[in-house]
């Protein structure tokens, strides 16, 4: 915060020391996100000043001798932030070009071309960056058209789909009823973001509504294995564009219609 309190995050700082201990010791904890927990923890005993809960939780972060590691993965100011070469004109020309395909040619995108845009897509903003989204990708052709059809109102076109990604909400993530819904939401903003990525790749995807039906529901569960706390979110197919294959003219609204200025409106 600006400024900073001499002392803050008192009431649960003991709690947060206690799970980064279960970490330490955790075999599905990301390296990258412990050592970010370890970079903000010590960060936070050498600036605050102690209270009594302080004082109790620095005494239980420091039984735990944990080595300092580089220091790189805390708060900094946004002058720090890359400068970008884009212009609002190239931008434009990207959402552009960012249409919904639904005619593919049997080519398979890499393995690797799929990760980075992955690793693009977890740049998105996240609620307390907890990321609480997983992408299930199918490149199976069958499989995949298999699981375009459980979404319905695909006849036609699922069963050219030749790769499908479902991306999957993780309840677990919030443990607050109110924040049920956030997995829709940080789900949806990493799913638009991984789709313009796919798009610098020469890769064209088309995102497919993922109907809230209970017996849907149940046949992607079984389909993928999820667990009660897994949740799709919508699916994805994706692919090398038919350079033949029609794209539906999509007229968007006006900002004159999507934007209220509620200081005119005084």
């Amino acid at each position: 915060m600006k400024p900073r309190r001499p002392s803050f995050a008192a009431d649960y700082i003991g709690e947060t020391v206690d799970c980064f201990r279960h970490a330490l010791t955790s075999k599905s904890i990301e390296s990258r996100e412990l050592k970010w927990a370890n970079d903000v923890l010590h960060n936070y005993f050498d600036i605050v000043k102690d209270t009594p809960k302080i004082a109790k939780a620095r005494k239980a972060w420091e039984q735990l001798k944990v080595e300092r590691a580089d220091g790189t993965s805390v708060p900094y100011p946004h002058q720090q932030l890359p400068k970008s070469t884009i212009t609002t004109d190239e931008l434009h020309t990207l959402f552009r070009r960012r249409r919904s395909v639904r005619w593919f040619i049997d080519r398979k995108v890499n393995r690797e071309a799929v990760e980075q845009a992955f690793e693009l897509a977890s740049l998105a903003p996240s609620a307390c960056n907890r990321q609480p989204y997983e992408f299930y990708v199918v490149q199976d052709s069958q499989r995949a058209a298999k699981i375009a059809g459980m979404a319905g109102g695909t006849v036609g076109f699922s069963e050219q789909i030749g790769q499908i990604i479902v991306v999957v909400g993780d309840l677990q993530a919030y443990p607050m009823e109110r924040d049920r819904h956030c997995i829709y939401i940080d789900g949806s903003l990493a799913t638009m973001q991984l789709m313009l990525a796919f798009e610098t790749m020469g890769v064209s995807t088309c995102p497919i509504n993922w109907p809230d039906i209970e017996f849907r529901e149940r046949l992607l569960e079984r389909e993928l294995k999820l667990s009660p706390h897994q949740r799709p979110i919508m699916l994805l197919a994706f692919g090398y564009a038919d350079a033949d294959g029609g794209i539906p003219y999509s007229a968007k609204k006006s900002s004159s219609i999507l934007g209220r200025f509620l200081d005119d409106e005084r």
